[in-house]
C-alpha cells in the first residue's frame, strides 16, 4: 500500500488533474471533500474527456474549456474501499470480483490512509513467486 497520496478536492479542475498525471507516474487520484473520500479519477477517465489536440497547434477554445471542468463531473463515485488490516488474499478477491484497478484504504471516518493498485498486487505476487522459486 502506498501512503504517499496525491489527492484532489471535488472542485479542482481537470487541468489540475492532468498536470498531476503528467508530473507523477500514477494512474489514480483520490478525490476528497472535507477530508472524506468521495471519488477516484483515473488517467483513463481524464483522457476520455479531453481532446488529443490539447497542447498542440490544433487546440481549440472548446479544448481549453474542457480543462476547466471540475473533477467531480467525471470521477467514479461508487467506490470499493477497504480497511488497513485487509489481507493480500482479500485484496485480490476485491480486485477480481469488482473489476477495479485501485483500492483506496480508509479509516472508520472514510478518510484516506493509502491506496493499493493492481500493480502493487502484481508486484507482491511476483516477488513471492520469485522467492518460492529460489527455495
Amino acid at each position: 500500500m502506498s501512503r504517499e497520496l496525491i489527492t484532489l478536492t471535488i472542485d479542482d479542475s481537470l487541468y489540475k488533474a492532468k498536470k498531476i498525471f503528467d508530473q507523477h507516474k500514477i494512474h489514480h487520484i483520490l478525490i476528497t471533500h472535507n477530508k472524506v473520500l468521495t471519488g477516484v479519477i483515473t488517467d483513463r477517465d481524464l483522457y476520455k474527456h479531453l481532446s488529443p489536440a490539447i497542447g498542440t497547434a490544433k487546440e481549440t477554445h472548446k479544448d481549453i474549456a474542457a480543462l476547466q471542468k471540475k473533477v467531480h463531473l467525471i470521477m467514479s463515485r461508487n467506490l470499493v474501499t477497504a480497511k488497513e488490516d485487509l489481507s493480500l488474499n482479500e485484496a485480490v478477491l476485491l480486485f477480481y470480483d469488482n473489476h477495479i484497478s485501485c483500492l483506496p484504504i480508509v479509516d472508520d471516518k472514510l478518510q484516506t490512509i493509502g491506496i493499493i493498485t493492481w500493480r502493487d498486487i502484481l508486484k507482491i505476487l511476483a516477488l513471492q513467486y520469485r522467492k518460492k522459486q529460489k527455495t
